[in-house]
Parts: C-alpha cells; sequence; structure tokens
C-alpha cells in the first residue's frame, strides 16, 4: 500500500479507470458475439441490426483509448466479412 497521500489518490483513479475501460470493453464484446449469433443463425435483417450496433460499439470503446484506431478497423473489418457472407 503506498503512503504517500498522491500515490493513495493514484490508485483510486487507476481503480476507477480500470472499471471504466472493463464496462467498455464488456460491451464491444458482447455486442460482437451477439452479432456472431445472428449471422449464425442467418438472418440478415437481425444482423444489419446488430452490426450498426458491435459497429457503434466498437468506435465507442476506440474513442475512449480503450482499443487502438487499428485494432478497432480490424475488428469492423472483420464482422463485415461476416456480414458479407449472409447477402
Amino acid at each position: 500500500m503506498p503512503n504517500i497521500k498522491s500515490a493513495i489518490k493514484r490508485t483510486k483513479v487507476i481503480e476507477t479507470k480500470t472499471l471504466r475501460n472493463k464496462k467498455i470493453k464488456s460491451g464491444f464484446k458482447t455486442a460482437s458475439r451477439t452479432f456472431l449469433e445472428t449471422v449464425e443463425s442467418g438472418d440478415k435483417v437481425k444482423a444489419e441490426e446488430t452490426f450498426k450496433v458491435a459497429v457503434k460499439k466498437i468506435d465507442q470503446a476506440c474513442s475512449k483509448g480503450v482499443i487502438k484506431d487499428n485494432t478497432a478497423s480490424r475488428k469492423k473489418s472483420a464482422l463485415a466479412k461476416k456480414l458479407n457472407t449472409l447477402k
């Protein structure tokens, strides 16, 4: 445990930011998983809706700095490929 006041504050801030990052990362992983499940079911309309949600969540994670730009692009591209296999 830190003894200095500023170090104690930093540990509190780090814990808060870690929880925020976990929430954001969990959100886009869940959205991606939901999209993949709808693709497996074969429903085009629902897949397009869940694709939009997943891309939005990935963009939000990228803008918050949870994932990097190239990682976000790679994930969106992979989801788009899955969507195009339905059409």
